[in-house]
């Protein structure tokens, strides 16, 4: 009994280191702002998609046509949105050769279609992590790409906005937990100046962010609204089928 009373402390031991690494791995995301029904905020974010992401990161389950959804004439998009393709009918393909982006990020940028739904987790929605992840870089001149990030501790990715936001750096302290050290974030030194306030750059990594979910589920304002008449239809018919049934067993004893 002994032996056993021992095994399972190791063991709660071990679940609880491991709980608190998982809870190191990153910080609380904050909420995204659900903008995925506002059409200029869509529009926004599909242009700083095309502008930021793009040049790295494909979207391999989405045509540019796709985007008359939201909005915008084909003539617009092709005027406005393609760089790395002249058919608009064409999906969305990174500019970068995935050779070369393994080599400098150690691994081929993934697909983005389906980003925002796939990161979904206890912490919040997947969008809850995009806009967290997006605004949490900072400068680290001991990584690679000269850039981590606070969602996502040693990311290989560098900050592709970080001409609008500035640059920044985490500030740490040393706290004693569960018996060891770790590292806690207290707020930001600013470096440089972006292009945009906090404000407005949080604005628009919502934009982004509602755009990628969007980018998800292209039909999901559609789907919604079917299903609304579809629950009418059939709360319609469920009362003429009860009022049938009534009328059909009323003489019968």
């Amino acid at each position: 009994m002994k032996k056993i009373l021992l095994t399972l402390a190791a063991a709660l031991g071990l679940l609880t280191g491991a709980a608190v690494q998982a809870n190191e791995a990153g910080i609380p995301w904050d909420k995204a702002p659900n903008k995925t029904t506002d059409l200029g905020a869509l529009q926004n974010g599909a242009k700083i998609f095309v502008n930021y992401c793009v040049g790295c990161h494909s979207a391999a389950f989405m045509r540019y046509n796709r985007l008359r959804d939201i909005g915008l004439t084909e003539q617009q998009i092709k005027d406005n949105l393609m760089f790395t393709t002249d058919k608009v009918g064409e999906t969305m393909k990174a500019a970068i050769d995935p050779r070369q982006a393994k080599e400098w990020f150690g691994a081929n940028p993934p697909d983005l279609t389906l980003i925002a739904r796939s990161r979904a987790g206890a912490g919040g929605s997947g969008a809850d992590y995009l806009y967290t992840f997006l605004r949490t870089f900072y400068r680290d001149d001991t990584k690679a790409t000269g850039w981590n990030n606070l969602a996502f501790p040693n990311v290989g990715m560098p900050h592709a906005l970080w001409q609008l936001q500035g640059q920044r750096r985490a500030v740490f302290e040393e706290v004693e937990s569960h018996g060891h050290s770790t590292e806690v974030f207290k707020g930001w030194e600013q470096l440089s100046p972006g292009t945009m306030s906090e404000l407005q750059f949080d604005q628009t990594v919502a934009d982004l962010v509602n755009y990628l979910q969007w980018m998800g589920e292209p039909a999901q304002k559609t789907r919604t609204r079917v299903g609304v008449w579809v629950l009418l239809y059939l709360a319609f018919f469920t009362v003429l089928a009860w009022r049938l049934n009534a009328a059909y067993w009323k003489d019968v004893k």
